[in-house]
């Protein structure tokens, strides 16, 4: 990572609060100001030049973003205001039409309440129970009892990959396969890992990620749910409008169209989509194995020099 990167550093200021928003490269800023100055028009409504170069950039963001998160499909990634706003429409778009009375959703005390209020709400609606794996003494899960508070009513473990509250790393690739042994689905809120570490949706066997741009050098705005391909399939749109329709009538008949457009109704962030794209480049080009080796570099640093500080207490010193 390079200061000269980012135009607000000239100022020397030291900022520690890359978990509530990252700071953003000039990249980014570029991309937005190119697409506002050079070439804006709106995307899918013509066949105008302008219109067909929006288009082109507008769609290889969201191959951009398959390819990042090693997605099988293109329209298994749907463009969101952010993480928040896909986990409401995981919440609210699939689960309230799945769940029923008494069924189990299993999440953590140190989740986001993006992570916690929707399955709250559906607690209070249809009756579901919101239950807490277990964590240990250092609040992180507990691997070992996992599987034991799990039972033929719990449907959906809803996590996130790292948590905002105290760093902690989950296993989500071992987290699914127990998941999915008992028929759950595998929810992960990816708000804090997306910038930091490889994510493969594929080799992890995640059923619903959701994340947001402005976390990982993006504009603010702008977010991704993924969904495997069935499960977004046999989800119900929360919004609707233009873009999202193929066929309506004056009778009230409608088709909508296949993914991701039905799940997208109206004109969407197009300079958010464009800026998220700058921002997977800005991190593919310094690469994510070395934006994680160089953080853990830090993070040694930084505890072996708090550690000498009597006034300081520490928790999860060890944490990876």
């Amino acid at each position: 990572m390079n200061r000269e990167d980012f135009n607000i550093l000239d100022s020397n200021i030291i900022y520690f609060d890359n978990g509530a928003t990252t700071l953003k490269p000039k990249s980014v800023r570029d991309a937005i100001v190119k697409y506002y100055d050079d070439y804006t028009a709106n995307i899918h409504r013509g066949d105008y030049s302008l219109s067909m170069k929006v288009n082109d950039i507008y769609d290889g963001v969201r191959e951009k973003v398959r390819e990042y998160i090693n997605a099988n499909h293109a329209s298994e990634i749907i463009f969101t205001k952010g993480t928040t706003d896909s986990l409401n429409m995981i919440a609210f778009g699939y689960f309230k039409n799945k769940l029923k009375r008494n069924d189990e959703v299993l999440i953590t005390m140190s989740e986001h309440a993006s992570n916690i209020l929707p399955w709250f709400i559906l607690e209070r609606d249809i009756g579901i129970k919101v239950k807490y794996i277990e964590l240990d003494s250092n609040n992180e899960i507990d691997m070992s009892k996992l599987e034991s508070q799990i039972n033929d009513n719990t449907k959906v473990i809803s996590i996130a990959h790292i948590t905002n509250v105290i760093g902690d790393v989950r296993d989500i690739k071992e987290i699914a396969k127990i998941a999915h042994r008992n028929n759950i689905l595998l929810v992960v809120d990816a708000a804090q890992s997306v910038a930091h570490t490889k994510i493969d949706v594929k080799d992890m066997d995640i059923d619903f990620l959701a994340f947001s741009g402005h976390k990982m050098y993006g504009p603010t705005g702008i977010g991704i749910l993924y969904g495997k391909f069935d499960l977004l399939k046999d989800m119900t749109p929360l919004n609707y409008g233009g873009g999202m329709n193929a066929i309506f009538d004056k009778d009230g008949y409608i088709e909508l169209k296949d993914l991701p457009d039905r799940l997208e109704a109206g004109t969407p962030n197009i300079e958010g989509v464009i800026g998220l794209g700058a921002s997977i480049d800005y991190i593919n080009s310094i690469g994510i194995d070395k934006i994680n080796n160089y953080e853990h570099e830090l993070r040694k640093y930084l505890i072996n020099k708090l550690k000498e500080l009597d006034f300081i207490e520490l928790y999860n010193a060890n944490n990876n």
